[in-house]
């Protein structure tokens, strides 16, 4: 029976954290044997705890701690594994500090991030270390930003994510109305994602302010936790004096209830892997209108499916949210095309291209 360790370093739950959790379900289904190591108090930790699913724990307690490897090590030795799957930045460097304390484990690294890797010699060696027999790329966006930084270009591959396109089945049940008190004349424009410096709220606000000026029937909202910049972000709005427009949810996890009742989806990212929330949104039935940013032309086709604007022209997102809401056909075809796009994305998919991969370096 094949044998993974997943590890990730990751405190919060984020969009890498629920690709873990749907890998090791799908790969539950199949002759592979599974466990996760993981941060001590994170939310991967305790959902780990509440699915009852075989995990270890460490204390980060400083930047490298050299104990994580020490740990890394003999988990691979008592556990038998065959490849350790590293999911982060982080748990890379614990890896490859690893195989000089004699880890000879071989690794898979999963890559989800779009900027190039640093220009240093630490980087360049970590990435190029003979123990990573695979990079995971979750978008052909991501592969070409990393490809120029690694020297052996067959360890690159391509593995998008993937969604539980059973979570978002859901009609409209109105719940934010309920709780916001918006009014149902009231259009409701939002974006899924933490308040972070790449996410580029700064963005979404320029354009609602525009929208603003010529239809004030409409509430913008911010669903996601505090990535840094949710001061910063609710000042802006301040500073604009369209605070009443605005509502910040915080983070939620009935996300598959509350996205159908979004008239438009805004996603304003200035650096995107891939970008799941569009799917799901997609899902759901949600006329998206983003950035061309990263990997969502991957899974937007301008004009078909959604509509792309050039990262940061807030002017064109609002010439497009406006396109969308005031044409009914427009909404039904990419709509349709939509939900379509997002059965391309699940996490069936991304959990065979895995295993397939895992398949072959351990023949």
């Amino acid at each position: 029976m094949m044998s993974i360790l997943h590890f990730s370093s990751a405190k919060t739950w984020r969009g890498g954290e629920q690709q873990i959790a749907y890998l090791y379900e799908e790969l539950a289904k199949k002759a592979v044997k599974q466990w996760i190591f993981c941060l001590e108090n994170s939310e991967l930790a305790s959902y780990c705890l509440r699915k009852n699913i075989p995990h270890y724990t460490y204390q980060k307690r400083f930047a490298v701690n050299p104990f994580v490897a020490i740990q890394l090590k003999g988990l691979c030795e008592e556990l038998k594994v065959d490849l350790v799957h590293l999911h982060d930045a982080h748990s890379h460097t614990f890896g490859f500090i690893s195989t000089f304390l004699g880890n000879k484990t071989p690794f898979i690294l999963s890559r989800r991030v779009d900027f190039p890797v640093k220009d240093s010699w630490l980087s360049h060696r970590k990435y190029n270390h003979q123990s990573i027999k695979k990079i995971l790329s979750v978008s052909n966006n991501v592969q070409q930003i990393l490809a120029p930084a690694i020297i052996d270009k067959q360890k690159l591959q391509v593995v998008h994510s993937g969604i539980d396109i059973n979570r978002f089945q859901y009609n409209n049940k109105g719940i934010l109305g309920k709780e916001y008190s918006i009014p149902k004349t009231v259009k409701i424009i939002g974006n899924v994602a933490a308040i972070a410096p790449h996410k580029d709220y700064f963005t979404f606000v320029d354009t609602a302010e525009i929208l603003l000026k010529t239809n004030q029937q409409l509430t913008f909202l911010i669903i996601g936790g505090d990535g840094g910049e949710e001061a910063l972000i609710k000042s802006y709005i301040a500073e604009k004096e369209l605070s009443e427009y605005f509502i910040f949810t915080g983070f939620r996890k009935d996300i598959p209830e509350i996205l159908p009742e979004l008239d438009i989806f805004l996603f304003t990212s200035k650096e995107e892997g891939l970008g799941t929330s569009v799917i799901d949104a997609l899902a759901c039935g949600v006329p998206v209108v983003a950035t061309a940013a990263g990997g969502i032309p991957e899974i937007i086709q301008d004009g078909m499916n959604g509509f792309l604007a050039p990262v940061k022209h807030a002017i064109k997102l609002a010439e497009q949210v406006n396109y969308v809401l005031s044409n009914t056909a427009v909404q039904d075809r990419v709509i349709k095309k939509g939900k379509e796009t997002a059965l391309q994305f699940s996490k069936q998919r991304m959990a065979e291209k895995t295993y397939r991969i895992y398949e072959e370096l351990t023949k």
